[in-house]
């Protein structure tokens, strides 16, 4: 990866694996050198939500995942009051469908978790 994680979480969610990172980032320009090295590192991954917040700009992505992950990733840096920051979560397909619902409330987790070992709590 192009920088290093100030905190990363696995969760695991009836079979699908969440790698969750949180990232400091000088500007928006940051965010295709971070999502890219996030892909390259999981590769088997088939989505890779995110999420930006880095002065008046406010950006997610969904990566084509049901649902609005990328959404509840920009909510979790907003409620941390996180500027300046990029939360990217992958996910392994593990071979079961979760629904809208669950995977919000699975992106959420693991990038509550990297936050945590990131030492950001609330």
């Amino acid at each position: 990866m192009t920088a290093e994680p100030l905190g990363a979480a696995k969760l695991e969610v009836r079979r699908s694996r969440f790698y969750a990172h949180l990232y400091r980032v000088t500007g928006p320009e940051d965010a295709p050198g971070v999502l890219g090295g996030h892909r390259e590192a999981y590769r088997k991954a088939a989505h890779h939500c995110a999420a930006l917040r880095c002065g008046s700009v406010e950006e997610f992505k969904n990566d084509g995942e049901v649902g609005r992950p990328g959404r509840v990733l920009l909510d979790l840096l907003r409620r941390h009051a996180l500027e300046s920051h990029m939360l990217v979560v992958s996910r392994v397909f593990g071979g079961v469908l979760l629904g809208p619902g669950n995977v919000g409330r699975a992106f959420r987790d693991a990038g509550e978790a990297a936050l945590r070992e990131a030492g950001i709590t609330r």
